[in-house]
């Protein structure tokens, strides 16, 4: 008989074997039931592709899905160009895909490009959508020019304003036709720029004008002036043609400039004046002060007179007769004074 340790052992055995068995099998099972779930949702696409005259290897559709590509979008696509006579390899659409293109958006814009004989292959198309531009609309535009409002709407302002030489401002309104230069478009600058330099040049004619009247007598001389500058260099865009749509005449800024200028001159003039005005007042109280400093020193001369007197009288140099001598000199002098000061006041009565 055996040992029961070794039964229990070979009855583990046996056990783990049988899971492992069924664990194998339920694995191919399910490999076996996606693969043909995954077979079957690509039939469809696999048929359709074939009779639209577009074939494409049953395997290569399934296996997009493991490489995480949408086959009805590669396989769509591929039908749109194949019937629209292009021959554009699966491989570079799925390439474009996993590059976060847009290939439904880049087939119809090849499409597009096709029926109007635009020159764009598959490169510069894809390599424009990855650029972030929508490139089914620059073929659109390339067609059909596009009008853009000089300023744009959402500028914040109705005119561009500029100011002739005479001082009289304008105000003007632009469209500019602009189409799409497919060579520029990677790289080239926006509808943005275009618009900053037909206001530049909007700006630069009307301001060069020697007269207002001569921009309103010939309002082409704007567009022709600014289609010679060449402003479309550097953008993606080429244009066709800048058309004034309206020209108004507003205020007179240069009269306004020059009455703002004498307020400024006539304000700059009063504070001189009262500049020079606090200088002669301050002159004249310096004045003042200088009189009433000299007529303390003459008062202090006088009482240096009485001293001088006495020390005279001690000295002897001066004798009773000789001061009252001068007394009745200066009593004479002062009545004289008086005398004369009493007939002017006559006089003038």
């Amino acid at each position: 008989m055996l040992d029961p340790a070794v039964f229990n052992m070979l009855l583990v055995v046996g056990t783990l074997g049988e899971v492992i068995s069924w664990g194998f099998i339920f694995i191919v099972v399910l490999f076996f039931l996606v693969s043909a779930f995954m077979v079957f949702t690509s039939i469809s696409l696999f048929i359709e592709a074939w009779t639209a005259g577009a074939k494409v290897p049953l395997l290569d559709i399934v296996f997009m899905r493991f490489r995480k590509v949408p086959p009805m979008v590669i396989v769509r696509s591929y039908i749109q160009t194949r019937k629209a006579g292009l021959n554009l390899p699966v491989g570079d659409m799925e390439a474009h895909y996993l590059s976060r293109g847009n290939v439904p958006n880049v087939c119809r814009a090849l499409i597009a490009a096709d029926r109007a004989e635009i020159e764009l292959p598959w490169k510069r198309c894809a390599a424009i959508d990855l650029a972030g531009r929508d490139v089914l609309e620059a073929v659109r535009m390339s067609v059909m020019p596009k009008v853009i409002d000089c300023p744009s709407v959402g500028a914040g302002r109705p005119t561009i304003d500029a100011i002739a030489k005479d001082g009289i401002q304008l105000k003007a309104k632009a469209r500019v036709t602009v189409r799409t230069n497919i060579d520029r478009l990677v790289g080239g600058a926006t509808e943005d720029t275009v618009v900053a330099r037909v206001g530049e040049g909007i700006v630069t004619t009307i301001g060069s004008a020697e007269s207002h009247k001569d921009v309103l007598e010939n309002p082409d001389r704007i567009s022709k002036s600014i289609l010679a500058r060449g402003l479309d260099s550097g953008t993606a865009f080429e244009i066709l043609s800048i058309d004034i749509a309206d020209i108004d005449v507003g205020d007179n800024i240069g009269a306004q400039l020059q009455a703002d200028q004498a307020e400024a001159d006539k304000r700059i003039a009063q504070a001189k004046a009262e500049e020079r005005r606090a200088m002669a007042v301050a002159l004249e109280q310096e004045m003042k002060a200088k009189i009433h400093e000299n007529r303390a020193k003459v008062i202090l001369a006088e009482a240096e007179v009485p001293k001088a007197l006495a020390q005279a009288f001690r000295d002897g140099n001066l004798g009773v007769m000789d001061y009252y001598s001068l007394r009745n000199i200066q009593a004479d002098t002062q009545m004289r004074s008086s005398i004369s000061g009493n007939g002017e006041s006559n006089s003038k009565s």
